[in-house]
């Protein structure tokens, strides 16, 4: 028993780094809330809590504009790639064969390719084709790259779905579109939403593949916050990082715990990582 409980304490110097760790990757972002509450134009010096900056992001035309770009293109993109990702993670789950592997390895490279030679790629792609930069371009961007998280987050929930639950629709007379139909998407539903909420939140934050992507107007929400602050930072944009920081925090969050919610072992998380099987 002594011997378990010198091996279950903690190291000083790992709690001394995690901590150290977590303040210097959190401490900022908290300045950034604190500061949005500033009754001053002040970004270094605190002198009392006011709204004003969050008053003036109301009546700000264009960052407004942006936002709903923003909100445009977070939905479209999330129900496209819902779609297609369900269809690949389909089609995938069904090839057992080499090809299929190869085809599932080749789906997953958005996952670690850098974005920028994504943001890059899909550039050279639009002006090679001589579409011009728009949301329309932007939505194709964030449609492709957020595939992928889709494919894994339903291919994780397929492979826990008995294979004998499909054979035993087709027995019951269903063809193969109304097994899947009736019988594996009403399964998927919760993964579907964690999914769906995941890019929700990643494509509504996401900055480099918009900065490559987008026209001229309307910019999306980080593209306009990055040009806003290349002249200067305003406490505005505190306002804008904070409620986009605290929107984004309740979207991943509830992708994370919404499939526990309706009763599954898994979160969306365990399913990207495999854990809690």
């Amino acid at each position: 028993m002594a011997r378990r409980r010198r091996l279950e304490r903690k190291p000083l110097l790992a709690v001394v780094a995690t901590v150290v760790f977590f303040a210097w990757l959190y401490l900022p972002i908290l300045a950034v809330a604190l500061f949005s509450f500033n009754d001053k134009k002040s970004l270094s010096s605190f002198s009392g809590f006011s709204l004003r900056w969050y008053d003036d992001l109301v009546h700000d035309r264009a960052l407004l504009d942006s936002l709903v770009a923003s909100l445009t293109i977070a939905s479209i993109a999330t129900v496209g790639s819902l779609v297609l990702g369900t269809m690949l993670a389909l089609g995938l789950e069904r090839v057992t064969s080499r090809r299929g592997r190869v085809i599932g390895a080749v789906t997953l490279l958005p996952l670690v390719t850098p974005e920028i030679v994504t943001g890059v790629a899909a550039l050279l792609l639009f002006t090679g084709i001589g579409m011009k930069l728009s949301m329309t371009t932007v939505v194709l961007a964030e449609i492709t790259f957020s595939i992928a998280y889709v494919t894994v987050i339903v291919r994780g929930r397929l492979t826990a779905i008995a294979l004998e639950v499909e054979e035993a629709a087709r027995d019951l007379g269903c063809t193969p579109a109304q097994a899947v139909r009736l019988v594996i998407l009403p399964m998927l539903v919760p993964a579907l939403l964690g999914a769906g909420l995941l890019v929700f939140a990643l494509v509504f934050d996401d900055f480099v593949l918009a900065f490559f992507t987008t026209g001229v107007d309307p910019q999306p929400l980080p593209v306009r916050v990055y040009s806003s602050i290349r002249f200067g930072v305003s406490p505005s944009i505190n306002a804008i990082g904070t409620l986009m920081l605290l929107g984004s925090a309740l979207l991943i969050v509830a992708a994370l715990t919404l499939p526990r919610l309706f009763g599954r072992g898994q979160s969306s998380l365990d399913l990207i990582t495999g854990g809690h099987r």
